[in-house]
């Protein structure tokens, strides 16, 4: 299946799930006849009107605009991303009578802007002075986390302008900020509409173009630990989310040589393959589909990294090599262990695991993709994989994953 069939099969599932008399899914191995719905329920405000990835892209965000009826829109940016289609989208809006201001997102102490309170408050004061009426978020997935909690606080729209495939998130409903050092995951508002525009995503930097090919190659893990979480603990599971998210996983592959040699064909696959994943967690209304322990490692490093007051790498590059490192920690389990993690079920659990790509696999896609795949490339040491792997469980402690299975079953030993 191509990219394009991909994202047009994962619109049409967002579209039926919407609908009040949607069909079941196939039945499930726990609940026969389930409907294949969405875990939180959403409006429909919950899903894009419309996503486009075409040239001519940004003209048609300002056709969408004077569409809705909107007079006022803050468009959230930084400097790079600005001058890579912000100020192009402020001129298409004006020419449509359409009064757009740009908020440049301020960097922390550290030089890096994050998605944390005071970006979040600096939006919301620009938001309040211009009385906009939409929000834009124009730039790659902090600044994305940033502007759509913004709109959600403020109960106004929220337009996507991707300028880099560089995470999965553009679609998502929910945001991972950075709340007082620690990172949490919060509602927000999923975009109204995406608009990515391929003339400005094949001129992404190549590390923003790697780190997006290093988020979705992390789906290899958190696929599992979702199939985990169902078979062992009976957490909610979409066969269809499921599906989607690992095919949009498999096109990625394929294109690996393309992405990183940049060519448009390997980078348009990415960018749907981006989309086709963030639209499976709007279908099942969680981020299970797309994140497990590698991105719990992830943010585990991002915290540590702020507490010593260090740059941050990129996330999409901390998901990669998590996911590496956690492919190689899983896989090294022994038997024994596994199946007290799994329970009843531990045969299944265990062909999964026979099924995931080694660590060498993995770093070796990371590298063909253009991007770093080992801990020490992005500052990463010895002392902060193995504190990660002994406590990055503790970022999401209700998700239930291999690895948080595998640190209950030791406190449990310990109290006995």
């Amino acid at each position: 299946m191509s990219g394009e069939d991909l994202l047009r099969e994962a619109l049409e599932l967002i579209r039926r799930s919407a609908e009040p008399d949607a069909p079941s899914a196939p039945d499930g191995p726990d609940k026969p006849g389930e409907p294949d719905r969405p875990a939180v329920p959403g409006e429909d405000a919950r899903w894009p009107r419309r996503i486009v990835m075409a040239p001519g892209a940004l003209e048609a965000a300002a056709a969408h605009a004077e569409e809705r009826g909107y007079g006022r829109i803050l468009l959230v940016a930084d400097a790079n991303t600005r001058v890579a289609a912000g100020r192009r989208l402020e001129q298409f809006l004006a020419n449509r009578g359409i009064r757009a201001e740009t908020v440049l997102v301020a960097a922390n102490e550290a030089g890096d802007v994050a998605a944390d309170e005071a970006s979040v408050v600096q939006v919301l004061i620009e938001r309040q002075k211009m009385k906009a009426e939409a929000l834009a978020a124009v730039g790659g997935g902090t600044l994305h986390d940033i502007a759509r909690y913004a709109a959600f606080t403020c109960g106004i729209p929220f337009v996507s302008v991707p300028t880099a495939p560089s995470v999965d998130g553009f679609t998502s409903g929910v945001a991972p900020l950075i709340l007082r050092g620690r990172k949490v995951t919060v509602p927000a508002a999923a975009p109204e509409a995406v608009f990515a525009d391929p003339d400005v995503l094949v001129r992404a930097p190549s590390r923003l173009i790697a780190a997006g090919f290093g988020d979705m190659l992390g789906k290899y893990t958190s696929l599992f630990d979702w199939r985990f979480g169902f078979l062992s603990g009976g957490e909610p599971y979409s066969p269809a989310a499921a599906d989607l998210t690992e095919r949009a996983l498999r096109t990625c592959v394929a294109h690996a040589d393309g992405i990183g040699r940049g060519t448009e064909e390997g980078i348009l696959a990415l960018m749907r393959a981006l989309f086709a994943s963030g639209l499976a967690m709007l279908l099942f209304g969680q981020s299970h589909p797309a994140s497990g322990a590698e991105h719990h490692l992830s943010h585990w490093w991002e915290m540590e990294f702020l507490r010593r007051g260090r740059r941050q790498a990129l996330h999409g590059a901390k998901v990669g090599v998590a996911c590496a490192i956690v492919a190689d920690y899983y896989r090294s389990v022994p038997e024994e262990r596994v199946r007290a993690a799994a329970g009843e079920r531990a045969d299944e659990v265990l062909r999964l695991l026979g099924n995931l790509p080694s660590g060498e696999e993995l770093r070796g896609l990371l590298r063909t993709a253009g991007g770093p795949a080992a801990p020490d490339e992005l500052g990463i040491e010895p002392e902060l994989i193995e504190g990660g792997l002994r406590q990055a469980h503790l970022v999401r402690p209700h998700r239930r994953t291999l690895l948080n299975a595998l640190r209950r079953l030791n406190v449990d030993e310990v109290k006995d």
